[in-house]
C-alpha cells in the first residue's frame, strides 16, 4: 500500500449496533486477520490491509495515552476494553467498545492479539469524548510526541488510581 495523509472528513463511517468488528494481529500490530465489517466499515480490502499495522485506522483525535494503556495491558498477558475512535480509509470516523485480549500458543507465550469491537451508544461517547479531548489537547501541547503521551498516560493512570478503578471498571461505568 503506498503511504498516504489521510484526513479526517468529519463524517461516520456507520456500521450497525449488532454488528461485531472482528480484527486479529501478530504481536507487533500487524493485521492478520479483517472480518467483513471491519473491512466496510473501514474502507479497505483484505489485500490493502492484511499485513499493515493496526494503527492504520489511528484517527489524529484519539490520545496516545490510551493506546500506551492498552498496549502495556495486553503484552502483559491481560484483556482490556476501551472507547476507541477510529478512522476509515476515506477519512471518515467511527467509535468503537473495544475488547482486546491476547492470543497464546500452548506453551503459553503470546502470539498475538484479538479484537472484537461494538458500536457504543450515543451516550458512552458523549461522556468519554470530553476526556479524551483534555488528554489529546495536553499531549498535543507537550515539547514533543513521546513527553505528552507520558504526561498524560501518567495523569490517566494518576485519575483511575485516585478513583480506585481500572480503567476496564471505568469503561463499563460509562
Amino acid at each position: 500500500m503506498s503511504a498516504r495523509r489521510i484526513e479526517p472528513t468529519g463524517r461516520e463511517s456507520p456500521f450497525g449496533d449488532e454488528e461485531i468488528i472482528v480484527s486479529k494481529t501478530d504481536v507487533k500490530g500487524r493485521i492478520t486477520y479483517a472480518n467483513d465489517v471491519f473491512l466496510r466499515v473501514a474502507g479497505y480490502s483484505a489485500r490493502d490491509i492484511l499485513g499493515q499495522p493496526h494503527s492504520i485506522i489511528r484517527h489524529p483525535d484519539m490520545p496516545r495515552a490510551v493506546f500506551k494503556l492498552l498496549w502495556e495491558t495486553i503484552e502483559a498477558g491481560n484483556e482490556i476494553f476501551a472507547y476507541v475512535l477510529n478512522m476509515a480509509s476515506n477519512g471518515d470516523h467511527y467509535w468503537v467498545f473495544a475488547h482486546v485480549t491476547p492470543s497464546f500458543a500452548a506453551a503459553g507465550k503470546i502470539v498475538g492479539y484479538h479484537s472484537n469491537r461494538r458500536k457504543p451508544e450515543p451516550a458512552q461517547i458523549a461522556k468519554i469524548a470530553p476526556l479524551y479531548r483534555t488528554l489529546l489537547d495536553e499531549e498535543r501541547a507537550a515539547p514533543d510526541r513521546k513527553v505528552g503521551m507520558n504526561r498524560t498516560y501518567d495523569r490517566l493512570v494518576a485519575e483511575l488510581q485516585a478513583k480506585g478503578v481500572s480503567y476496564d471498571q471505568f469503561a463499563f461505568s460509562i
